[in-house]
């Protein structure tokens, strides 16, 4: 079930700047949010899987902050994204993917040379950003938000296997849309707290920041 809140209420308890993993979560789970076009994302819910149209051939990205999504999706009008897809997927497996991940840009906090690093970057099947958030209206923000790349078999194992729940929360998408700028009736989002990974060795990897409340 998708809880959700006002935006201004939990904007208070978020942390203005910094990398942190916004995400809605249980002992159990965690939500990612992808955006596709319909064959593509319309065959992941009926069958509650990836395939059909979508490519286990290519890297495929996964994102934990609901606005992050927004962003990068133009609230679900972007050509080839007009599917938003709420994927439930199982916590381990999220950790495991924390701890194999490589960043996109070399940082020699892990590597100490950049060769070690394209090393590492072509031998890894998953790749980890740090964008910058940002607000429903699209503007940037000081604080990070994550996103996962996947590939060859991390990508077959979230697409086929890790899978606890897939739902097409398009309509809720464009329900708020509407309601961005709305004084009458405010814009409500996903519930999502500060998520860290109880892997010591995934918290490293990732080098999540230090809390600083209130945006």
């Amino acid at each position: 079930r998708m809880e959700i809140l006002p935006y201004l209420t939990q904007k208070k308890t978020w942390p203005y700047e910094g990398k942190h993993i916004l995400a809605q979560y249980t002992d159990k789970s965690i939500v990612v949010y992808q955006a596709y076009r319909p064959s593509i994302g319309e065959f992941a819910v009926n069958n509650q899987y990836f395939g059909g149209d979508f490519s286990y051939s290519r890297w495929s990205w996964i994102k934990t902050n609901f606005l992050w999504m927004m962003y990068r999706s133009v609230w679900g009008t972007k050509n080839g994204q007009e599917i938003i897809l709420r994927v439930l997927i199982k916590k381990d497996f999220f950790d495991s993917l924390l701890i194999e991940a490589v960043e996109s840009s070399w940082n020699d906090r892990l590597y100490p040379t950049e060769k070690e690093w394209k090393s590492a970057i072509a031998r890894s099947n998953v790749r980890l950003q740090w964008d910058p958030d940002h607000s429903p209206t699209g503007g940037k923000l000081k604080r990070r938000a994550i996103q996962i790349g996947l590939r060859r078999s991390a990508l077959e194992e979230y697409g086929k296997n890790a899978i606890i729940k897939i739902d097409d929360i398009s309509n809720f998408v464009s329900q708020q849309r509407a309601n961005i700028e709305n004084t009458e009736h405010p814009l409500e989002t996903p519930v999502e707290r500060i998520y860290f990974p109880s892997s010591e060795e995934a918290r490293r990897v990732i080098g999540l920041s230090d809390m600083k409340i209130g945006v």
